[in-house]
């Protein structure tokens, strides 16, 4: 039987719980198992913890169904628990190094305690120092083990289920479990530590918690907050018979939680009246005898409550709100007469039928934004669309669609009253969120390189990317950010942290991939110059952030001289260099000025790439890929990598010209090892792009229908991407 068994739910967390099992696994003391609980075998957290179970045997996932909420994900891992002591770790939080081994010194000095509780840090999920609200309750409590009447105020209410260790046989006699709805820690504090007998306290930190950004999910409105009083009658009920001294604690510290939510009726859209009245009646029925209510505003409220003057909380309640959100509501753009023009026009109804698309800050008609603005004037032709373009990108906006110039009055009029607003990176700083609108992030490729606030401890990304305060009230604005694949998804919680949905739905800009026809990659091939019967190679490096200007970073000239005389090469930089090199001579094409990279993919046979993201999407055409990594540990540590592209690549890697010239001499590039890599590549990285995602996006978003009406994704073996020039000539 191993010391402690550790219980994980990862329902929601899965971008971060790696760094949870990572922090039990390092632990110094290795007497335990590891139980996380998972949504599904095949779910995102479930991938997380088989890769764990892989590496160490202590690691035994079992599966609740997120419909059975934390407190079912909880009582399955205790279910399967086998230890002395169970301990509780939610997903995105960590045990601090050495926390086992201090648990178990604790525990032999102490003996066998029903409840060991200690310490825990909050650590903000930005920036801030850490603060730790168990230590001042702690430190009142006797040295040793000792009896809970001895330390009336631990009650438990105080104390989150994952700040001690408990005695698993000391569950079992007494049938505990966690109560099922929301608050489920206060109703299990409060059972714990009614029962217990014998308890001690650590006063070292042993969990440090991670703060979401967007704050608990308990906090937010809705009907969930009637089920505080659930909880909160479970434990009074529980705590009959116990001495005065606990009595009184106990319930002072439950109301005390009752009337922050009656304070705050945000927290209720509707029923508050009956919240608070049936508050008072558990407030009247379960009062101990001789409570005395505490001094000040508190006490105001305690009395209140106690004698049902709804009327009279509501006006004390109204004397203390304060407006918010005013800031948030004041436009900055910054000419006055365009100032007043956008304030104007946000006083104006929304347009329930008007939408904007935006792509690459203005730079044209392109990405997935154009994507899901040609499904909607298909599906939803009801809809006004408007592009907004730089003006020096007017004239390569396709004729018969509707756009504004970026700054124009125009531009400002249709973003104040669009209901809908489509874009794969981020609209104006002044641009104000408005109630009703939709914001839908389709983003533009799939994350390799650190992305948000994870680029922060590189300080030369760090550098470039500005204020990421203002970077996150950009994504505060977002309701829906596309996804093509799990590993996206999870990358983009970490990155962008937000209250948004997330969609897995594909990249609409990949749905050309299964969609276009031979005739059409032999159009785009003629349009940019790829000589017939040439093998044209894709040439797309990404950009470095510790480099100034574009450097192709290899001599193609003698690339092509190396690879073969059937080789031609299309050089693609980053977008960040869009406006066209014209220097294509001979066997070199540069393509970097051309409108659509989907084209461009389309016209070639293969890829070559470095690190950037153009290979998850061009990795849909299933052709062949390579990766010229000759600067990869440099890039690396100077950018940030969500993963080691070396041990996982879609292709051949070469790491020198001579090198990435030999795999296209003999033919290796497209060899039976490079489709294995590949095929793994896709299996991963090509999830839910089969054709269908810019319906899917127009489906939910703009005609409303629900999750479940939405076209399933087609399985990566039933799809057919588009055929390749080689089956074009044949």
């Amino acid at each position: 039987m191993p010391r402690f068994s550790i219980i994980v739910p990862s329902h929601g967390v899965a971008g971060r719980l790696s760094q949870a099992l990572d922090s039990v696994l390092a632990q110094s003391y290795g007497d335990f198992e590891l139980i996380p609980v998972c949504d599904a075998p095949g779910s995102p957290a479930a991938d997380v913890a088989d890769a764990h179970t892989g590496r160490d045997s202590r690691v035994a996932p079992v599966n609740s169904p997120p419909s059975a909420g934390l407190s079912g994900a909880r009582n399955t891992g205790l279910r399967a628990a086998t230890g002395a002591y169970v301990l509780f770790l939610d997903g995105d939080d960590t045990l601090a190094p050495g926390a086992l081994a201090a648990l178990d010194a604790r525990l032999t000095k102490t003996g066998d305690v029903d409840a060991l509780y200690f310490e825990h840090e909050r650590t903000p999920w930005w920036e801030g120092e850490p603060t730790n609200p168990a230590a001042p309750l702690l430190a009142k409590t006797p040295a040793g083990a000792f009896s809970p009447a001895q330390a009336p105020q631990l009650t438990g209410v105080q104390l989150p289920a994952w700040s001690a260790a408990y005695r698993r046989t000391f569950l079992t006699e007494h049938q505990l479990a966690f109560p099922e709805g929301r608050f489920t820690d206060l109703g299990w504090g409060g059972l714990v530590t009614v029962a217990a007998e014998r308890v001690a306290v650590l006063r070292s930190v042993v969990v440090r918690h991670l703060l979401r950004r967007q704050g608990s999910r308990l906090n937010l409105p809705g009907e969930h907050h009637h089920q505080l009083l659930d909880q909160v009658e479970l434990v009074l009920g529980a705590a009959e018979g116990l001495s005065p001294e606990r009595s009184h604690a106990l319930f002072e510290q439950l109301f005390a939680v009752v009337l922050k939510t009656a304070s705050r009726p945000e927290r209720l859209p509707s029923g508050h009246r009956a919240f608070f009245r049936r508050a008072g009646r558990l407030y009247r029925s379960h009062r101990p005898a001789d409570f005395r209510a505490p001094g000040g505003s508190l006490g105001v409220q305690h009395r209140l409550l106690a004698s049902g003057a709804y009327t009279a909380f509501k006006a004390l309640r109204g004397a203390n709100r304060k407006a918010s959100g005013a800031a948030e509501r004041v436009p900055r753009p910054r000419m006055l007469r365009t100032r007043l023009r956008y304030a104007r026009a946000l006083r104006r109804r929304l347009d329930p039928n008007l939408a904007v698309y935006c792509a690459y800050w203005g730079r044209g008609y392109a990405c997935s934004p154009a994507a899901v603005h040609a499904k909607a004037s298909q599906l939803a032709p009801h809809i006004r669309s408007v592009f907004l373009v730089e003006p020096d990108a007017v004239d390569a906006v396709p004729k018969g669609v509707e756009h504004a110039v970026i700054g124009s009055r125009k531009y400002w009029e249709v973003l104040a009253r669009a209901k809908y607003l489509v874009n794969n990176a981020n609209f104006a700083e002044g641009v104000v969120k408005r109630p009703g609108s939709v914001h839908v992030q389709t983003q533009h490729g799939t994350p390799l390189k650190k992305m948000g606030v994870d680029q922060s401890t590189y300080p030369v990304v760090a550098a470039a990317t500005g204020s990421f305060a203002k970077l996150l009230g950009r994504v505060d604005r977002w309701d829906y950010n596309i996804s093509s694949n799990r590993h996206s998804t999870q990358m983009w919680e970490r990155a962008f942290p937000g209250s948004y949905e997330a969609l897995e739905y594909g990249y609409p800009r990949n749905d050309v991939y299964y969609t276009a026809t031979a005739d059409e990659v032999a159009r785009v091939r003629r349009e940019l110059g790829v000589p017939e019967g040439k093998t044209a190679v894709l040439y797309a490096p990404t950009h470095r952030d510790y480099q100034t200007g574009f450097d192709t970073g290899l001599d193609l000239e003698a690339f092509c001289a190396a690879a073969g005389d059937d080789v031609v090469v299309l050089l693609r930089a980053h977008y960040f260099y869009d406006q066209g090199r014209a220097k294509s001579s001979g066997r070199i094409i540069d393509v970097t000025g051309h409108r659509s990279s989907e084209d461009v993919c389309l016209a070639a046979d293969a890829l070559v790439t470095d690190y950037s993201s153009i290979m998850f999407d061009y990795a849909n055409l299933d052709r062949p890929i390579v990766v010229y990594a000759d600067d990869w540990e440099v890039y690396r540590e100077t950018r940030g990598v969500y993963f080691d592209l070396m041990e996982a690549p879609p292709g051949p890697v070469a790491r020198a010209p001579e090198e990435l010239a030999q795999v296209f001499r003999d033919g290796s590039y497209a060899g039976a090892e490079s489709s294995a890599l590949r095929a793994e590549f896709r299996s991963r990285f090509c999830e839910f792009d089969d054709g269908l995602a810019a319906e899917r996006v127009v489906r939910r978003v703009f005609l409303g229908e629900p999750p479940e009406s939405i076209p399933p994704v087609i399985p990566l073996a039933e799809r057919a991407p588009a055929p390749a020039a080689t089956l074009v000539r044949s």
